[in-house]
């Protein structure tokens, strides 16, 4: 029942993902079910693989993270956990409220042992594949050990789901130099260095898409803005291209013959190809999904939340974590 287009585009994405991914034995579709049937209804939605599960509640997007977890007990976000908590699904999908889905998932399935903060993982279109930013606003105040967990559990994902061998780290920072930056992001370079992970080193904003690199790490007010950023500038761009296209005749029969190209770029940096992000660390399968999202970017959610649960990313992250904690100790 979450986001902007929900119900509609949320339920079709289930449809597409039904069809076209295989693997997924049942699909859950929790909401008011009347509302969620007239919906299918209207879709010709009738897969045996689909069952609604219903929730008289919804959290809205302006409201308050803890707050709508202990006020609204049957909201369709604390419904589908519990399904999760009770073990009849492996995975929850929301395109809805971001902080309601990152308190309810961390409240009900807590942490993995040796996680001490859960982090988004939203990836950017990059030259050499999926930058993974993390964290992209799950915790908005970090600790130096935190931002270190959160590049553990990047590359765990790089490497097991996104098929990394040796996944590259970076530090989101002021500058490139091992000095650069404040005391908090030269207290995380010192941890990461001494990691073993495949550091690199601090980073700037154009690296992100320019230089080889598999996982970010930043605290999640830095890491959101930088998100954000970034689909406002893609957005702005292409809505400055379109205009000046039109603007003359010559133009558009210019912009006609590199229409495959125009196509191809913006489908390398479409947020609905990547669907949505992890959140890293909590004792369960959280995708959380863009806010505007269509029916295809909710059927590459779904598709993203089937591989973190094929590919065992949660034992590999708490196999790593203890790894690295044995290793310092």
């Amino acid at each position: 029942m979450g986001g902007d287009k929900a119900p509609a585009a949320i339920i079709e994405g289930a449809k597409m993902a039904l069809e076209d991914l295989s693997g997924i034995g049942k699909l859950l579709l929790v909401g008011d079910e009347s509302v969620v049937k007239a919906e299918m209804d209207r879709l010709g939605f009738a897969d045996r693989r689909a069952e609604i599960v219903h929730a008289s509640q919804v959290v809205g997007m302006g409201e308050g993270a803890v707050e709508s977890v202990k006020r609204k007990k049957d909201s369709s976000m604390s419904v589908a956990t519990d399904l999760i908590k009770r073990g009849d699904c492996e995975a929850v999908i929301s395109a809805g409220n971001t902080g309601a889905a990152v308190a309810t998932t961390t409240i009900k399935l807590r942490l993995l042992p040796g996680v001490e903060r859960a982090g988004i993982a939203s990836p950017l279109p990059n030259e050499n594949g999926p930058c993974n930013i993390v964290d992209a606003g799950a915790n908005v105040e970090a600790r130096p050990r935190h931002l270190l967990q959160y590049a553990i559990m990047g590359s765990v994902y790089a490497r097991h789901v996104q098929g990394k061998e040796n996944p590259v780290v970076g530090l989101m920072s002021v500058g490139e130099e091992e000095g650069k930056g404040t005391d908090f992001t030269r207290e995380v370079f010192d941890l990461l260095k001494a990691s073993g992970l495949n550091f690199r080193g601090n980073i700037e904003g154009h690296d992100l898409f320019e230089t080889k690199l598999d996982v970010v790490v930043c605290d999640g007010f830095t890491g959101n803005i930088v998100l954000k950023s970034c689909e406002a500038t893609a957005k702005v761009m292409f809505k400055w291209l379109k205009h000046e296209i039109n603007s003359s005749p010559f133009r558009q029969l210019g912009a006609l013959m590199a229409k495959g190209a125009f196509k191809a770029a913006l489908e390398r940096g479409n947020y609905e190809t990547y669907g949505g992000s992890p959140l890293l660390g909590v004792n369960g399968i959280c995708i959380i999904a863009h806010g505007s999202s269509s029916p295809r970017a909710m059927k590459n959610a779904i598709r993203v939340g089937a591989e973190a649960v094929r590919h065992g990313v949660n034992p590999h992250i708490e196999e790593e974590i203890q790894r690295h904690a044995a290793r310092t100790a």
